[in-house]
């Protein structure tokens, strides 16, 4: 129970959502997270209008994973390089 008491809540709106995010990150890092998820979905809606919430938040999910790994790989491929 001491461990829930040190977590931190911080409360951010997602397109057009409000959802309370208990954890560790200080709230500057959850705002910044949240903003970039809300840009991208914002984003991906531009194109696709017709798109219902959750197969726009399904898109976006798609689409930051995609980049996610990518970064990875290019890290990991520079770091192998450099070793």
């Amino acid at each position: 129970m001491a461990d829930d008491q040190s977590k931190k809540r911080t409360t951010v709106t997602i397109y057009g959502q409000q959802y309370t995010i208990v954890g560790d990150e200080q709230p500057s890092h959850i705002n910044q997270v949240a903003n970039y998820l809300d840009k991208r979905m914002k984003e991906y809606k531009a194109y696709n209008p017709y798109l219902d919430t959750t197969r726009l938040a399904v898109l976006t999910a798609l689409n930051v994973v995609d980049d996610y790994i990518k970064l990875k790989e290019e890290v990991n491929k520079d770091r192998d390089s450099e070793g």
